[in-house]
């Protein structure tokens, strides 16, 4: 039934699309205005990645091998989504074991999956920690579905919440440091990919990373992608063309960063029909970071190919 792959992996990106651009809408009144976003824009254009991405040490108000919280670095305003949260799920070395950051994809509604492949890790002698990205999870404001806060056309609040997850992810990392772990590896996947992707040119202990369907660049995201055909009408309206976006770019795209981890040991996956994040995107990422291998399987933005794929190309790195 190969032949049928590409026009239901269609279907199923396009209607997906759909459902996200018309939950978009009903955040059109919180776009962002040309005036706030230049304001915004000149107050990070002095800033390199390190400086934007900071991590004070983290102070948890709950602590315990399974769960962490702590107060975000970079306050939203909003109590709920303030709060980070992390699970652990440790294996028998403990602490000192070798961790893995598994980053969830955009409005994830449930972790059963991701459990089951942080015991997929504790098998191979890995930690695995689990950040519940902003607004979503334990982190979603009441009314809200999940993580229908983090993308919408309120360009300052996307920008702030990846500023949130990768300062976090820092901040966790080095929590875990102090209880003795020296290596991390990344598995993340399309939005959780795209914070993973900006947080591994920011640390140089991470000895794997495994980036599936990333976005790869802000620009194609806002002004190219399916998923944001409501975000672009709304900001247009407000007179917000892709020149003044991409002042943010230096920050936010992944295409503008090299992580420190060898290329060989970097595997992007991404789907041979996805719209969302288009493999001649992830490509580029690949290229431009020296060469990372490159997954394609025949699946679009949504399935469960190219996951088996990557995890399969991940056993072979750290067996």
């Amino acid at each position: 039934m190969t032949f049928l792959r590409r026009p239901w992996s269609r279907v199923t990106d396009t209607a997906t699309c759909a459902l996200l651009n018309l939950a978009q809408w009903r955040h059109g009144h919180e776009a962002t205005t040309r005036e706030n976003l230049g304001v915004y824009l000149d107050a990070c254009a002095p800033l390199d990645r390190q400086a934007f991405y900071s991590s004070p040490p983290l102070e948890p108000v709950e602590a315990s091998d399974t769960m962490l919280v702590w107060p975000t670095p970079h306050p939203s305003g909003r109590a709920e989504n303030d709060r980070a949260a992390a699970w652990l799920q440790l294996c028998p070395g403990g602490y000192a074991a070798p961790t893995v950051l598994i980053l969830h994809a955009l409005m994830s509604v449930d972790d059963t999956g991701y459990r089951r492949l942080a015991a997929e890790f504790n098998a191979l002698g890995w930690n695995a920690a689990f950040l519940y990205l902003p607004f979503h999870y334990t982190r979603r404001p009441r009314g809200y579905l999940n993580g229908e806060l983090a993308i919408t056309a309120d360009l300052i609040r996307n920008g702030q919440g990846l500023r949130q997850a990768v300062s976090e992810l820092r901040q966790l990392m080095s929590w875990l440091r102090a209880r003795g772990c020296r290596e991390f590896g990344l598995y993340g996947t399309s939005y959780g990919a795209w914070a993973g992707a900006l947080l591994a040119s920011l640390e140089d202990d991470i000895s794997f990373i495994a980036l599936l369907q990333p976005i790869t660049d802000t620009e194609h995201a806002i002004w190219q992608s399916p998923a944001g055909a409501t975000i672009r009408h709304l900001l247009r309206r407000h007179g917000i063309d892709a020149a003044m976006t991409n002042r943010h770019a230096h920050l936010t795209s992944p295409l503008h960063t090299r992580p420190a981890t060898p290329p060989d040991r970097i595997v992007l996956g991404v789907g041979a029909y996805d719209r969302i994040a288009p493999p001649d995107r992830v490509e580029a990422l690949a290229r431009a970071w020296n060469g990372a291998r490159l997954i394609i399987s025949p699946q679009g933005h949504f399935g469960y190919i190219a996951a088996r794929d990557m995890f399969a190309a991940v056993r072979e790195i750290i067996a």
